[in-house]
């Protein structure tokens, strides 16, 4: 039957706990005073953009555009429905499964209020804060994916909302819009992908900023997948907008980081180091952080558990399995209205119009398939980048006749939607070839150590 754990399991409670066997930190402020309560030593993180002394110095008599979205919170800041001050923090792995908790809930199921958005924040500073970028989704976070995104102004303070989505096929800024600023100040929460597009914008702003002599400022985040590495380094052939630096599926670095590699490396076609880039890092975070965001980054990824599956489960898009676009619980679940005969009604789910996902792959249609929301974390951290899924539901598809369409129908540059995602067209013909996913990702190791000796000299933080 078609069930919907999410709306069953406690809320996010967003309690700082390290991975099994680390301590547990809880720090939160209430209206009159500071109360802070460690198990142990282990402070919580301090993000780059609650450190505005350090930044400051920077933005001052500038004129400042930001990059952002709805993620931009200081310091992952949030107020409980009890009043009760918390910050984003530690994945909790012990007691309910605070993976399935909805963003945006508290511990009674009611909405939390977010603290000062780095907007109004550099406003209260005084910072002549004169264009918004935005990326993909919009400033909100609410669009659709890949949608048009007409520029705008933002209401609350009459400032210039520039679109990355609205006209430019390489979603890069116009001179009109470069000619009114001085400094860049980036603050927003990426998930550590190839395929997610942050970085892409990122990438562009900042190669307009090395050619117009701009500065860049990353208040850096963590980044929640950022505890490993995995996946195929996509080649330059298949660069694409979902997938423009030669880096691994899962890259492990922070924004932050994987910005100072794409200047060191010279990716950017003004040429090596040519971005004046500054980072501010985060404190008290390392690589081995499991960091639980307080707000979905992007309509489709609605609670943790979602984060970490998209690595795997990203594969499915355009293919004829859905990854539950149009449900409550997108990339924790998958399925197809062809395998009704394969798998039966255990579990079904039907996808539906919604907000982020206006019409979303196979709308009102039944899809049987499998459901992903009681796989343990620790299981899904291992596995990383894990491709069983696409092979489960390619060889299901070939027994049904379906195999030949299962990939979908190539890009008008006669490439499969599935090359673009994985980096080549190599996973596809694995998978047809029946080649086992852990052959497949056995192949991947190489290149991965490759890469990882290559972006060390980039790293802010331990690994």
């Amino acid at each position: 039957m078609n069930r919907n754990l999410n709306s069953n399991m406690l809320p996010r409670i967003f309690i700082l706990t390290l991975l099994i066997g680390c301590v547990t930190v809880l720090s939160f402020t209430s209206c009159h005073a500071t109360k802070t309560v460690r198990a142990g030593t282990t402070p919580r993180v301090i993000l780059g953009d609650e450190q505005f002394g350090e930044y400051e110095p920077l933005l001052k008599n500038k004129r400042v555009a930001i990059f952002s979205n709805h993620s931009g919170i200081v310091g992952d800041k949030i107020t409980l429905s009890d009043g009760t001050i918390q910050y984003g923090g530690f994945e909790s792995t012990g007691g309910a499964d605070s993976s399935l908790i909805p963003f945006g809930s508290d511990l009674q199921g009611r909405k939390i209020t977010y603290g000062e958005h780095i907007l109004d924040s550099l406003l209260s500073h005084k910072i002549n804060v004169t264009a918004i970028f935005c990326p993909e989704h919009g400033f909100r976070g609410t669009e659709d994916a890949g949608s048009h995104i007409a520029s705008s102004v933002d209401e609350k303070t009459g400032i210039p909302i520039l679109s990355l989505y609205e006209d430019s096929a390489t979603h890069s800024p116009g001179e009109q819009s470069m000619a009114c600023f001085d400094t860049l100040l980036v603050d927003i929460q990426d998930v550590g992908l190839r395929y997610y597009t942050y970085y892409i914008a990122l990438y562009y702003l900042m190669d307009a900023c090395a050619k117009n002599q701009k500065t860049v400022v990353i208040l850096d985040r963590p980044n929640p997948n950022g505890f490993y590495v995995d996946g195929e380094i996509i080649k330059e052939e298949y660069f694409s907008g979902v997938g423009l630096l030669p880096i691994p599926t899962v890259h492990g670095m922070t924004l932050g980081e994987l910005a100072r590699m794409m200047n060191g490396e010279g990716w950017l076609t003004a040429g090596k180091n040519a971005c004046n880039l500054t980072v501010i890092p985060c404190k008290n975070y390392t690589h081995q952080t499991k960091y639980a965001l307080i707000r979905a980054p992007s309509p489709n990824l609605k609670d943790m558990r979602a984060v970490y599956l998209y690595a795997s489960t990203c594969f499915f898009e355009n293919t004829i399995v859905s990854v539950g676009r149009g449900t409550n619980f997108p990339f924790e679940v998958w399925g197809s209205p062809f395998f009704d005969s394969i798998i039966g009604a255990d579990f079904y789910f039907v996808p539906q119009s919604m907000r982020g996902a206006a019409n979303p792959p196979f709308l009102g249609e039944t899809c049987y398939g499998v459901d992903l929301r009681t796989k343990p974390l620790e299981e899904i951290w291992v596995n990383g980048c894990d491709v069983s899924y696409l092979s489960d539901a390619y060889q299901k598809a070939k027994t049904i006749g379906k195999d030949a369409d299962f990939w979908g129908k190539p890009r008008k540059n006669d490439k499969y939607w599935i090359d673009l995602l994985s980096g080549s067209s190599n996973l596809r013909k694995q998978i047809t070839a029946g080649i086992s996913a852990e052959k497949i990702k056995a192949g991947w190791q190489d290149d991965i150590s490759k890469f990882k000796a290559q972006r060390k000299p980039y790293l802010l933080y331990d690994e």
